[in-house]
């Protein structure tokens, strides 16, 4: 693509060549995380974020297995600070923590305001370290195949995490300060799994859009991508039956003569569709992110977008010419999402500037998140999970064999009222009822310490977003409440451990 691509929420390239079936089997979980846009990839640190908000850039040497005493291999963990808030370690004062994505740490920095926003209210220490195998924490320097990303797991980032604030809070004299730990999307699981698995580190985690049921068996595997067909469907039942109709225009359209080359035009791509699955997973991938950042205002989140951006796509295909085909209408719309600022000449599916190799292997290893699309219900093509075919892909892929189960044993999910009420505490899960990732999340509230904020007009972890003067009041409302909670969490902190050098 001519302008930048994202690392979350972009276009889908088929990584490499599998036949129909099996990617429809499979491969749609990448919608996770596959792509996020960074205009300001490769920038120098310290960057400004907004008037008087910046960060630096840092590394630590950390273990490359916390799990085997045997392996003392270190490599360079990236994580930036932001202390021009802090009250100092002496006073108490917290340390906020951002659970790293699956992608560079600068560019979820760039997009988690809120935590810019609140850190003078509370004197705070905001820390973003980055996920390993993901940015310029390359364990290996990128060179990233089977055995090296036997590291890559959930479980290790967590055990990075952990051991990154424990060194941070000694060198910084601040054993006294409590930690908070934030995170949005993979982040937010991460953030509510850290909570978890360490309660004696973090006294409270804020897991916005973090689907940590979207596993083997607990919510219905339509339920992703009948919230993004519901998304399109409340903007007009016309928009929602164009899309549905186009898919069997486009595989007509690819058996005619020249047809790939033909339809490589009209949806003026830098160079030519090897199958029709290539233009459809496109087109699947933006209409997945339209839904998930679709904000009441413009943002740049995974492309520069409008307001209400499934809106406009879908006004685009409503109000196209008379006489346009039905594939006009498409790229009509699509070009909203694609090329919204007019700066993209042509579009390239292997756009990736941040690279995904890790996500991948996760995906085939740890992260299988099962989906399947219902023709009654949905207005993507339909197809059912195959774990089978899922297994295939991933064998061929890395010599992988998933383990659905995995995730579930290993934090849970299953019975998760009964489990988090007996076991869990202090975790805020916040979802926008229009981010499909809201189905795999936890959208009521457990007991009067875990605690679901659910908006009905809330995209993909948009309470996590910097502030506006524009900001729908339920937004301002939602933020309110979690900050209220974080006070709360902080003052049982302080009085527990009869602290009272820090009041808010």
């Amino acid at each position: 693509m001519a302008s930048c691509a994202i690392v979350l929420l972009a276009a889908i390239a088929l990584l490499i060549q599998v036949n129909a079936k099996e990617w429809r089997a499979g491969a749609h979980h990448h919608h996770l995380i596959t792509r996020m846009q960074s205009p300001r990839r490769g920038a120098a640190l310290p960057l400004a974020l907004k008037e008087g908000f910046a960060y630096t850039e840092h590394y630590f040497q950390q273990t490359l297995d916390h799990f085997n005493v045997g392996n003392i291999t270190l490599f360079p963990q990236r994580y930036l600070l932001h202390n021009a808030s802090w009250s100092g370690g002496a006073s108490g004062a917290p340390i906020f923590v951002y659970c790293g994505n699956e992608g560079d740490i600068v560019w979820f920095a760039e997009n988690t305001g809120f935590m810019f926003d609140i850190a003078p209210l509370f004197g705070a220490l905001l820390v973003f370290p980055e996920h390993r195998f993901y940015g310029k924490s390359q364990p290996f320097g990128g060179q990233n195949g089977p055995k090296e990303l036997a590291f890559c797991s959930a479980e290790q980032a967590l055990a990075d995490f952990a051991t990154l604030i424990l060194d941070l809070k000694r060198n910084l004299s601040a054993q006294a300060s409590p930690v908070v730990v934030f995170g949005g999307s993979y982040g937010g699981m991460l953030a509510a799994w850290f909570r978890l698995k360490y309660p004696h580190i973090a006294i409270g985690a804020l897991a916005s859009s973090a689907p940590i049921l979207q596993f083997e068996n607990i919510v219905p595997y339509t339920t992703y991508y009948d919230i993004v067909s519901n998304a399109f469907k409340r903007e007009g039942e016309e928009c929602f039956e164009i899309i549905r109709n186009s898919w069997t225009a486009i595989t007509e359209a690819a058996e005619q003569q020249n047809g790939l080359r033909n339809l490589s035009q009209d949806f003026h791509m830098c160079s030519d569709f090897k199958n029709a699955d290539e233009l459809i997973n496109w087109l699947e991938s933006a209409y997945s992110y339209l839904a998930m950042a679709n904000y009441p205002y413009a943002a740049n989140f995974t492309m520069p977008l409008p307001a209400y951006p499934v809106r406009k796509v879908c006004q685009a295909m409503v109000n196209s010419p008379v006489a346009s085909s039905i594939l006009q209408r498409i790229y009509a719309g699509v070009n909203v999402y694609y090329n919204f600022t007019g700066a993209a000449k042509c579009f390239d599916l292997d756009d990736d500037p941040h690279g995904l190799s890790g996500w991948n292997w996760q995906s085939c290893t740890e992260m299988v998140m099962p989906m399947s699309s219902n023709s009654s219900t949905s207005m993507y093509p339909p197809f059912e999970w195959d774990g089978e075919a899922w297994s295939r892909f991933c064998w061929e892929k890395y010599g992988a064999i998933p383990r659905p189960s995995w995730v579930t044993t290993e934090f849970g999910g299953h019975d998760i009222k009964s489990a988090l009420r007996n076991f869990g505490s202090n975790i805020v899960f916040s979802n926008g009822l229009l981010d499909p990732w809201s189905g795999g999340s936890v959208l009521e509230s457990i007991s009067s310490t875990i605690l679901a904020f659910v908006t009905k007009e809330g995209a993909h972890h948009l309470d996590f977003r910097w502030s506006r003067k524009d900001d729908p009041q339920w937004l301002i409302e939602q933020r309110e409440l979690e900050v209220r909670e974080i006070k709360r969490w902080l003052s049982e902190y302080h009085s527990l451990h009869r602290q009272n050098v820090f009041v808010i």
